[in-house]
């Protein structure tokens, strides 16, 4: 931040975009558990569908990176 007051409106337009990128990854989590703990807890077993605890570990590692690359596409320009 400078003494410039175009500064303040900046920070508000970063501070938005941070709020809206919160919402996105609270999205992704949310669906991608939503979808990947009935898998793990063995829902879909009966079709022949099972998810092994090390390939949900595998999947969960996973939706962590997609959550932390969208976090650091957040630019403040």
């Amino acid at each position: 931040m400078k003494s410039d007051p175009e500064d303040v409106a900046a920070v508000i337009a970063f501070g938005r975009s941070t709020f809206r990128k919160m919402v996105e990854n609270l999205i992704w989590a949310t669906g991608y558990n939503i979808v990947a703990i009935p898998l793990a807890a063995g829902l879909l077993y009966p079709l022949g569908i099972l998810v092994s605890p090390a390939m949900g570990a595998v999947l969960m590692s996973l939706s962590t990176v997609i959550v932390a690359i969208n976090a650091k596409r957040l630019s403040f320009r």
